[in-house]
This record gives structure tokens, C-alpha cells and sequence, in this order.
């Protein structure tokens, strides 16, 4: 048994019946002549197999009598690999946008909380011998780094014991004594980190205050969220979107203009945004707030946890010239990374272990029910760094990978950048009523990178990705 941190307690607490806070990864599968007979049982089989080294899948959440605590992690609990299993056929011809439209109605759903936090999905029927597995995680499992370790795991990328293993033990389940007895000790042991607690935070406004910029609005928060076609009372549907551009023309395009990958993702990002909001609001004259992951623990051996905290960055939205943008981006991650290094990476999650379980439920309720301005963003926005290796599953080559986090509330759009050997790979996900067509935004975002290679003086002839599915 372990207590979820208070930051993966957040993720849980979050959830609502229109607010689901699983996570998608998606990995394209290519079956070569040897392998057509690679079915859901035979991918059931390679999983039970590595099960021993995918510790997260055998987690089983457990509440505290009287939500007196946090909950925990029942460790080693059985796992039914025909119910997490799944199977899932597509219509033909079996293209992207199939598969995208599948992907949505996945996410539509919210996870069983009386079994392990995750679902896969096998789905058949794609072009050109291909198959796609979807796994569908709960965000207080991992964040964006441990699931990257954690696929890297199951793709054998990473050194270890690739032995498969045929059974497992498996742990009792507590007693509901042995939750309160360890829920009262971990209380003591919470009141006993205050004092660290309010001397890392002490440090944080130390910081701040020595800083050039001060502790002004700027820096710890750019501006209100203003209103737009993206923030509202979310519906429980969900749809998905992907795109695909060549990592090398990322590469070249953020050399040329001086600015990092992430700083494109963010550009390319607020250009996409600025055309939907011409369309759908009819005006671009105020910046949009994205809150953007910054991971605090890179370890390549975490596969489980969140340790994370979300810097809200300023997206020039409302800035006509295309590198005027790219500028204005590169300034506003600058500035939401100063403001994250200064008052501490982890401060929210700090504090977080402190919100006790059933107001903070409470909270996420009335604010999941609330239509109309977000006060907090207007989006999310992540970019991963993935493998950087072609992973195999049961000796089959994975050509693609794509992922996307979940919507919060009165956030109808996430993007998900996600980079993969030759690739980057966009997922866009939204809810049923924020745009007519996902892929608006991957078009929109497309568009916007070859708007940008225009105005440097690239090709706007982009680099085909022979491994990627064709464009929806």
C-alpha cells in the first residue's frame, strides 16, 4: 500500500461526470506477413507477460473510511486482462480519421474505479497491415514523463530483464483499521513537513522578491483569461484529432529563427488559435492563457506519480505578423519559465497534500457545473519529449505514437505534442460542443507551421513522414 501524493489526490478529486482525467496513448502497431495472426489475445498474453515491470497496472485505488485522508494504492492486486483488454474494430478504409473518431468515443467514458485505472484498447482494421493500441490511464497513475517512461517499459526500450513472466502475487486487500491506523500516521507525519513546507515556500517569495521584475501581475500571473469559443460548461463526449510533421523541419525551422521546440509548439499553437478564434468568436484581440506542464522529476525510472506543476503562458493570439509571434511566444515561455524557476517548481504540490478530500471533491463539482469565462486558462497545452527509438510490441514495430491529457474544467481543448524519433506528433482532444471538426485545430496548426517556414524563408514544402499515416 501507498498514499497517492496530494498532487495525484488533485487529478482524482478533479474528476466529474463531464470532466474525465485520463490520459491517452496511442501507439501504431505495423504487423509484418509473419504476424497476421496477432490478435487481442495474443496482445493480452504479451502484456500479462510484462505485467512484473508495469508496476502502475496492478494498482487498485482504495478511499479512506470517511475520506479521513487521501486515498492509497492497493500494490500487486489482481488484474483481469480480458476486461482492460479490449477489442475494437474500424470501418474502412481504416485511415486517420477512422482511427481519430474511434479515439474519441474512447475518451468519452470514464474509468471504473473499483478496478485498476486503465483500459487498453486493441483496434483492428487499419490500412496497411497496421493495428493500434490505445491505452486510456488516469492522471493521478503518471503524468506525462512517467508515461513515457512507463511505455518505454513495455516497448523494451529501456535495459532491465526482458524475461515474461507467467503469474504473480498478488496483496490482500486492508482491513478498514489498517487504512485509519495509516491515515492518522501519515496526518502526523504531514503536520510534521509544515514547517518545510512554509520554509520552501518563504524561499519562493525570496526569490521573487530579489528578482529585477518583482512580485508583479506578470510574473505570477500574465492576465484574466478573457472569454472565447473555448471555455464553457463541458459535455461528457469527446473528440480527438492527430497530425504529423516531420521532427527534422521543426528542427530547422526553430535553428532558423533562434527559438526552441517547445517555443514552436507555442507558436504554431497561438497561430492556429488566433484563426478558429476569427472563425468562431469573430475576433483575436486579447491573448488566450495556456497552462503549460513543467516536470520537476525527470528520472528515466519513474512510472508512476505526478510531479509536475502547470506555468501559465501568455499565447500572442492577438498579434497579426507570424514571426512577430513566434517572438512573442519565445518571450512569454521565457517569462512563465523565470516565474516557475523563482517561487518553486514545486510549490503547488507542496501545499496540495494538505486539501482535505471531500471539500476539494465538492469543489471540483461546482466548478465542473459553472458555464461561461474561465477564470483560471482558457487551454492546455503539453509538449513531451518521447522516445527517441523504435519501440516493439510482441515483436512488432511501432511506427507512431501519439498522446493527449485530459480537459479541465471550462476547457474545452487540450493539444498534445508528443515527439518520436523522425516525429512530432499533434493529438488534439475537445469536448462535443467547442469546435464543428477536431481537426480544425490540427489543420489550423499545419497551416500555421507552414505559414511560419514561409515567413523565415524555408520550403513550404514540408518533409513527407513515410511512417505516419496518410492526413485525415
Amino acid at each position: 500500500m501507498k498514499r497517492l501524493s496530494g498532487w495525484d489526490a488533485v487529478l482524482l478529486y478533479s474528476e466529474t461526470p463531464n470532466v474525465h482525467m485520463h490520459t491517452l496513448k496511442v501507439a501504431i502497431i505495423e504487423l509484418d506477413g509473419d504476424r497476421q495472426g496477432f490478435d487481442v489475445n495474443a496482445f493480452r498474453q504479451v502484456i500479462h507477460g510484462r505485467l512484473y515491470k508495469l508496476d502502475p497496472f496492478r494498482y487498485q485505488l482504495v478511499d479512506i473510511p470517511g475520506k479521513f485522508h487521501h486515498p492509497m494504492w492497493r500494490e500487486n492486486c489482481k488484474v483481469d486482462l480480458t476486461y482492460h483488454i479490449r477489442p475494437w474494430s474500424l470501418p474502412a478504409p481504416g485511415g486517420r480519421r477512422e482511427l481519430d473518431e474511434a479515439i474519441g468515443q474512447i475518451a468519452s467514458t470514464p474509468l471504473d474505479r473499483s478496478r485498476p485505472l486503465w483500459e487498453m484498447y486493441f483496434i483492428e482494421g487499419l490500412a496497411n497491415n497496421r493495428i493500434a493500441v490505445v491505452g486510456k490511464i488516469h492522471h493521478a497513475l503518471a503524468d506525462g514523463i512517467a508515461s513515457a517512461n512507463l511505455m518505454a517499459r513495455g516497448m523494451d526500450l529501456v535495459a532491465g530483464p526482458n524475461s515474461e513472466r507467467a503469474s504473480y502475487e498478488t496483496d490482500p486487500a486492508p482491513t478498514g483499521g489498517q487504512l485509519v491506523r495509516s491515515a492518522f500516521r501519515d496526518h502526523l507525519r504531514q503536520l510534521g513537513r509544515i514547517p518545510a513546507t512554509i520554509g520552501y515556500t518563504a524561499a519562493g517569495v525570496r526569490r521573487v522578491r530579489r528578482s529585477t521584475r518583482k512580485l508583479s501581475a506578470d510574473l505570477t500571473r500574465p492576465f484574466t483569461p478573457p472569454p472565447s469559443f473555448i471555455n464553457h460548461m463541458l459535455t461528457p463526449e469527446r473528440r480527438f484529432a492527430t497530425a504529423t510533421l516531420a521532427l527534422a523541419d521543426v528542427k530547422e525551422t526553430s535553428k532558423q529563427l533562434g527559438a526552441t521546440i517547445n517555443d514552436m509548439v507555442l507558436a504554431v499553437s497561438a497561430g492556429a488559435l488566433r484563426t478558429l478564434l476569427l472563425r468562431y468568436d469573430g475576433k483575436a484581440d486579447h491573448p488566450l492563457l495556456a497552462s503549460v506542464p513543467m516536470s520537476f522529476d525527470f528520472s528515466p525510472d519513474r512510472i508512476s506519480g505526478n510531479r509536475f506543476s502547470g506555468v501559465l503562458v501568455a499565447l500572442p493570439v492577438d498579434v497579426d505578423d507570424v514571426l512577430v509571434r513566434v517572438d512573442k511566444a519565445r518571450e512569454a515561455a521565457n517569462l512563465a519559465k523565470e516565474a516557475h524557476h523563482l517561487v518553486g517548481p514545486e510549490l503547488v504540490s507542496r501545499w496540495s497534500a494538505y486539501l482535505p478530500p471531500a471539500p476539494a471533491e465538492s469543489l471540483f463539482r461546482w466548478l465542473s457545473n459553472r458555464d461561461g469565462q474561465n477564470k483560471v486558462l482558457n487551454l492546455n497545452i503539453s509538449n513531451v519529449p518521447g522516445p527517441r527509438e523504435r519501440g516493439r510490441v510482441g515483436g512488432a514495430l511501432v511506427t507512431e505514437i501519439y498522446s493527449v491529457g485530459p480537459l479541465t474544467a471550462g476547457s474545452g481543448l487540450n493539444i498534445t505534442v508528443w515527439s518520436y524519433v523522425d516525429q512530432l506528433n499533434i493529438s488534439v482532444l475537445t469536448d462535443g460542443a467547442t469546435v464543428d471538426d477536431p481537426h480544425e485545430v490540427t489543420s489550423a496548426m499545419v497551416d500555421e507551421f507552414i505559414a511560419i517556414r514561409r515567413a523565415a524563408g524555408l520550403s513550404e514544402t514540408l518533409t513527407p513522414v513515410e511512417t505516419a499515416m496518410a492526413p485525415a
